[in-house]
């Protein structure tokens, strides 16, 4: 096996679908991953112990733990369908981060309890809103070349 087979091997699981976890996507995979653990293991305990001191933060808690859990999903499946799933899911992330961000300082009275998106992530050090950056960033700079037909 050559080295530019042996490359073709490591990028490709199945014929015709492009991993995307190689490089730097190794990285985004396991920052996602950690960001799974601890936004479900919160939002579980808080919803399971103290829901009705804070029902929309602990709600928006498990909904980023979803959200986190679906994009580590398709990076790891990989291909181009995954990919186009995975920018969607990464740009509505974004959003979502900037938005409960934003309602957090505006209006705090809303929050009684932090959320894992609460002041732009400043809880979990910004990882909630330069992660979705990156993986936009990565997720793009993968995307397959019209012209490298």
């Amino acid at each position: 096996m050559t080295s530019g087979e042996a490359e073709v091997a490591v990028t490709q699981d199945k014929p015709g679908r492009a991993r995307l976890i190689s490089g730097p996507g190794i990285v985004l995979v396991w920052l996602y991953g950690v960001m799974v653990v601890g936004a479900v293991s919160r939002s579980a305990y808080q919803i399971a112990t103290e829901f009705d001191r804070a029902p929309l933060a602990y709600s928006l808690s498990a909904v980023a733990g979803v959200v986190y859990g679906f994009i580590t999903y398709t990076l790891v499946r990989g291909g181009e369908t995954a990919r186009k799933a995975a920018r969607i899911c990464c740009a509505a992330e974004l959003v979502g981060v900037l938005v409960v961000g934003t309602w957090t300082l505006v209006e705090p009275s809303a929050f009684p309890d932090a959320t894992v998106w609460s002041d732009f992530g400043m809880g979990y050090l910004f990882i909630p809103v330069l992660l979705p950056l990156s993986a936009l960033y990565w997720l793009r700079k993968r995307a397959p070349r019209e012209d490298a037909a």
